[in-house]
Formats: C-alpha cells, structure tokens, sequence
C-alpha cells in the first residue's frame, strides 16, 4: 500500500474533533464524507466547519482564504447517517466519544461496510490498540491516528502501531499526512497505559504542577511563570490546561 492509493476519506463522529479533521482532509483536496448518528449531529457538524471557531469563515475573515477556495473545501465534504457511505473509502478514521465499548461497536460495524484493503485509524488520544484492535479481523490494516485540537492547524499527530499494522500501512499513512500538512511521529502502542507520547508528559507535568500548589510551595501562577522564564515554555502548566480545556468547549 502507498500513500497514493489513499484518495477518499471517511470520518466516523462528527464533533469537535472529526469536524476538524475533515476539514483537515478537504483543505488538502480530499473528498470526505462524516457520518454520525443523525441529522442533527451532522447539523452541528457542518455549523463547526463552515462557522466555528476554526471553521472557513474564520480563515476567509482572517484573510487566509478566499470566499470561493472555502466554498471548494465546504464541497468536497459530505454528510451520511448510515456507514454505508463509507464504502468507497480508502481511509476511515474514528472519532467518537472516548468510550472503549463505543469505539470497538464503531470498528466492527465500519469494517463490515468498507473495502477489504481500507484502512481503518482510530483518534483515541490514548485508549491502547491491543485492546481496540480486538474488534476486528483485518487488525493490519488499523492504526491510531491521534489528533490536536485544533485539527485543521496542528501540525502534530501521533501515528501509533501495534505489532499487527502493516509496515506498509504506517508508512503510507505517514506520507499522507505529510502530505496534507501535518507532522506525524511514529509511537509504540503500549498496553496498560492511557495516552501515547504528548498526553503522557502533558499530564506528568500537569500533576507535578498540582503537587506544588497543594503543598504550599509556590502559587499557581508562579509555577506558570517558572516554566515561561525558565524553560522557555511559552505558556505555564496551568496556563495550558486552561487552553486545552477551552479549546474542548
């Protein structure tokens, strides 16, 4: 498999995640199509890709797109509530809520619907594939595929194997996204443990942080200019956490 026989794409769960990775994949001239559980969902759906915070209003405002290039990217994007939409579908990634049970349900029923050489991703941010890989048969054709919020402009996504991936999968999976703009950097799955690379060290230094405050050594904001000043980081652990849950809502 080479990144070229990737040339259409499925997003399962139409929220503040799969909007931005549709559109991720429409901006670089993929046809997509989302799916989710019912119109209204989709609704919402379209509402965050057209009129969101990051949506193509935003970049058409900001000057960073054209009226007619946004109409272009809005068009190569459709909206199915049933799976079979996906069975023309070179890729599919996962996007729905980080619930273990939901997303094996989700796996079983997508594989039943698409091509047999389709690849099938996961954005679980840290759920291990050992387990989730458990719902299917083609378990080489399945890989993580963990995205940041905001999708359509973080460059980085963890591409996370496990012993059954197809070498050839992760390769052109890498490719693609370089393809599109991102930066993917390869992560071992690890049973028995939640997150991968960024979510692992983001909440280690998150619950160091907290350790600090709760022991009266230093104050919260303190700790956040510690870390600017210090180190450089352009905002403070807590600063961060603020922003990662804003940037949910």
């Amino acid at each position: 498999m080479q990144a070229d026989d990737i040339r259409s794409i499925g997003v399962v769960g139409g929220g503040v995640m799969g909007s931005g990775i549709a559109l991720a994949f429409a901006g670089a001239g993929y046809p997509v199509v989302v799916v989710d559980i019912s119109d209204e969902a989709l609704r919402d759906c379209r509402r965050r890709i057209e009129a969101g915070r990051h949506g193509l209003s935003t970049v058409v405002r900001n000057g960073e797109l054209a009226r007619d290039e946004a109409d272009a990217v809005a068009g190569r994007i459709s909206y199915a509530t049933d799976l079979a939409a996906l069975a023309e579908a070179d890729l599919v990634v996962e996007a729905v809520p980080e619930d273990e049970e939901l997303k094996k349900q989700v796996f079983a029923a997508v594989e039943a619907m698409v091509k047999g050489e389709a690849v099938i991703a996961t954005n679980t941010s840290g759920i291990a594939l050992a387990s989730l890989v458990q719902a299917l048969d083609r378990a080489d054709r399945f890989i993580g595929m963990h995205w940041f919020h905001p999708a359509v402009s973080r460059p980085l996504v963890e591409l996370v194997y496990t012993p059954e991936t197809s070498p050839e999968v992760l390769d052109a999976t890498a490719v693609l996204l370089e393809r599109i703009g991102k930066h993917p950097i390869r992560v071992k799955d690890m049973p028995g443990t939640y997150g991968f690379v960024a979510n692992r060290i983001f909440y280690a230094a998150i619950h160091e942080a907290q350790t600090i405050v709760e022991a009266g050594i230093a104050t919260a904001e303190d700790v956040d200019t510690a870390m600017k000043l210090g180190y450089g980081w352009p905002a403070g652990p807590f600063e961060m956490l603020q922003r990662h849950r804003d940037g949910r809502e």
